[in-house]
């Protein structure tokens, strides 16, 4: 029987030591696109956005309707919000990347050790075959 060596199967947890590499920036971008996409922070903005508008609808307002600056807050956050939110994407595409790269790996790898198996179990039927012949030569010369 030919020993045929075995493939290196990878059962590292990718997805544990890419965590581990985060920069600050990616671990802000990640905690900041999973903070604005609850319900917390929906809640929050709008309670914002109410008590602004309750605070300058009185006669001492800084900001009196149609809140000017209220609008300004509004596109710096929009477009601070999309900023990140493409960083956290294309972070996320990279980790999608990665592990469809490790999956390659592992399926080519449980590839080889099934080739290796059938032709493990071919050699086996094949020595079961010899084995039956041998028999029935024994049983017809006795």
């Amino acid at each position: 029987m030919t020993q045929i060596p075995s493939p290196a199967r990878p059962v590292s947890d990718w997805h544990s030591q890419a965590t581990e590499r985060l920069t600050r920036g990616e671990r802000a971008a990640d905690l900041l696109r999973n903070g604005m996409g609850s319900w917390l922070f929906v809640g929050l903005f709008l309670l914002a956005m109410a008590v602004w508008a309750a605070l300058n609808s009185g006669s001492p307002a800084w900001d009196p309707y149609p809140f000017i600056l209220l609008n300004l807050f509004l596109s710096m956050l929009a477009g601070l919000q999309g900023a990140i939110l493409l960083i956290a994407a294309k972070r996320q595409d990279m980790i999608a990347a990665a592990l469809s790269q490790h999956d390659l790996a592992t399926n080519v790898a449980a590839k080889l050790e099934i080739e290796q198996l059938m032709a493990i179990n071919r050699e086996q039927i094949e020595l079961l075959r010899e084995l039956q012949r041998f028999n029935l030569n024994a049983v017809g010369t006795r």
